[in-house]
């Protein structure tokens, strides 16, 4: 069986799309992933022998633009997605019986298009709720497209098909024009389909089923890492009391000036040694109780840190869950809030009002984070959180 995997997404939407691909090629499957071309997804797909097919362009520099996409371009820009992931996964289909598409709804809507024109079997995944409607919980706000005022969640979810449908729908129905299918009414509603995959933990992310929607919860799609740590970060960790992480991922932090300053001042008010990640934002400091990592494990790396400073992304914050240290969450955009309030009502860290820091906001984040009792919660839900969700949604592709 061929089962084609799509995601347009940043760095944290790789991993998962790793670990699926692991365990479909496990349970005998061939697979294949098409993502964009940015250097590090390829590098990683390389590192467990799975085939890549890069498509359009590189998400980091986008993501990292000083000025960031205006609404106005979001039409053309979903035009132009479309058809690059056309191209790609024209190629990739060959022979495929099932075609998972992930990231974002311009992306998923042209892949399932792809999937109609082929007659192959389609499956939506998203790593977070809040593009699944339901009554419990709002969506998320398109650039440009702020919620009405006063508008409960029924109404931001009406809002939500609209601005879907206003921004893309007529970058898509062209694309189907030019393949002979006919016109999609509801973006939103064709992109979901009927049995959607939510690849998030149910603990850290419960899902509560409305009467309209049979959405499978599969848990985080996640895969042990084995990587060991580098020889100089193992030093520096063995010197002295567990440091803390701080990392932003593929975040650029577009508001925070002087954020390493801010970050080392606040964690050595406390103090404690910190750990940098320099992600996408760039963070780098040049001090003897500060040590700056690249690509590292997570997995290793958070089981040693006195607390975990993040964005909020669906995977950091589920990894970070699974180390049992506390987290501080500096939410960005998107689904990041989210995050941070699941964090802070788990009582296993904090979440950080706004996302710019500053020395005072993030101390007194780290305050609620370094508390015993907060590294006691923190161990008791790491013991609940599921490992096993890329299998489970790797049997369920495969037996459909």
């Amino acid at each position: 069986m061929r089962v084609v995997v799509s995601g347009f997404d940043s760095r944290g939407g790789v991993e998962p799309l790793v670990a699926l691909a692991v365990r479909l090629r496990e349970q005998g499957a061939e697979v294949r992933v098409c993502l964009p071309p940015d250097e590090e997804f390829e590098k990683r797909l390389a590192g467990v022998g799975v085939p890549m097919i890069p498509f359009g362009q590189e998400v980091r520099p986008l993501a990292t633009a000083a000025t960031p996409v205006a609404a106005q371009s979001l039409p053309q820009r979903a035009a132009q997605v479309i058809a690059n992931q056309h191209l790609a996964l024209d190629q990739a289909a060959d022979g495929a019986d099932v075609l998972v598409a992930t990231g974002v709804m311009p992306a998923c809507a042209g892949a399932r298009s792809l999937a109609d024109q082929r007659g192959l079997k389609y499956v939506y995944a998203t790593f977070q709720q809040l593009t699944l409607p339901s009554p419990y919980h709002p969506p998320i706000a398109y650039p440009g497209r702020a919620f009405p005022p006063d508008a409960d969640i029924p109404a931001m979810w009406e809002w939500d098909r609209d601005s879907i449908n206003l921004l893309f729908r007529d970058a898509l129905n062209t694309h189907r024009t030019e393949l002979g299918l006919p016109p999609v009414d509801d973006v939103r509603e064709y992109v979901i389909g009927d049995r959607p995959l939510l690849a998030a933990d149910p603990v850290l992310s419960p899902w509560r089923r409305p009467a309209d929607l049979d959405v499978v919860q599969t848990g985080a799609w996640l895969l042990p890492d084995d990587r060991p740590l580098p020889s100089d970060l193992r030093e520096f960790l063995d010197a002295g009391e567990p440091p803390v992480y701080v990392g932003f991922g593929s975040m650029p932090m577009r508001g925070s000036t002087d954020l390493g300053r801010v970050v080392i001042d606040a964690v050595r008010a406390h103090g404690r040694r910190a750990v940098l990640s320099r992600g996408w934002a760039d963070l780098g400091a040049v001090a003897d109780d500060c040590f700056v990592v690249g690509e590292s494990n997570h997995q290793a790396l958070f089981r040693r840190a006195a607390a975990i400073v993040h964005h909020g992304g669906a995977g950091t914050t589920v990894t970070a869950a699974r180390s049992g240290s506390p987290q501080v969450v500096v939410p960005q955009a998107a689904d990041q809030p989210y995050w941070a309030s699941r964090v802070a009502a788990l009582g296993i860290g904090a979440a950080h009002d706004g996302p710019v820091p500053t020395v005072e906001s993030l101390t007194a984040a780290l305050e609620v984070a370094l508390r015993p009792a907060t590294r006691a919660r923190a161990a008791v839900v790491a013991g609940t959180i599921r490992g096993d969700g890329a299998s489970m949604a790797a049997n369920l592709l495969l037996g459909a």
